[in-house]
């Protein structure tokens, strides 16, 4: 056991020491683990990122693109576990599932495209693999959403700094 200890001690430092030089891996990694259901934000290194000189388009594919596979992740989760998980580990009743569904069929597929949103985003990826939501729909309202938000982002940024 002492050696998975110090192991795992050493992979949490080489970590830590990765993410303090941030840089386009690092921003991707975040961004990948914010959009699942880890709580996590990705919006601070981009910014910090830009205030450094980084490459505004570059920092902003990067960060789409690591939301967007995160989200993808956090998709097929809900479509191959997400029984499971809303029955055995959150516990979800059978009548709030169907609220749950009603509502996202009311508003349909379409709220995909607010799956950047805080709280409630990455559930709403989670119910479109549930629900098998077509995933070419999925990709063009989670991917686009994600692209705007990091847009957004990244030109008040620099508007800020200049």
């Amino acid at each position: 056991m002492t050696h998975f200890d110090n192991q795992f001690l050493t992979y949490t430092v080489m970590l830590h020491d990765w993410l303090n030089q941030p840089g386009y891996a690092a921003l991707f990694t975040i961004s990948f683990l914010a959009s699942t259901l880890l709580p996590l934000g990705s919006e601070w290194l981009l910014v910090m990122m830009l205030a450094n000189g980084y490459d505004p388009v570059l920092a902003v594919g990067t960060a789409t693109a690591g939301n967007y596979l995160g989200a993808v992740t956090t998709y097929l989760i809900g479509m191959y576990g997400g029984r499971w998980l809303i029955e055995k580990v959150l516990r979800v009743s059978p009548e709030q599932q169907e609220r749950a569904r009603l509502h996202y069929r009311r508003y349909g597929a379409f709220s995909l495209f607010f799956s950047w949103l805080p709280v409630i985003g990455d559930p709403l990826c989670m119910v479109g693999g549930v629900l098998r939501i077509n995933f070419g729909l999925f990709t063009l309202l989670v991917a686009s959403g994600k692209l705007v938000r990091y847009a957004v982002t990244a030109w008040i940024t620099l508007k800020a700094v200049t």
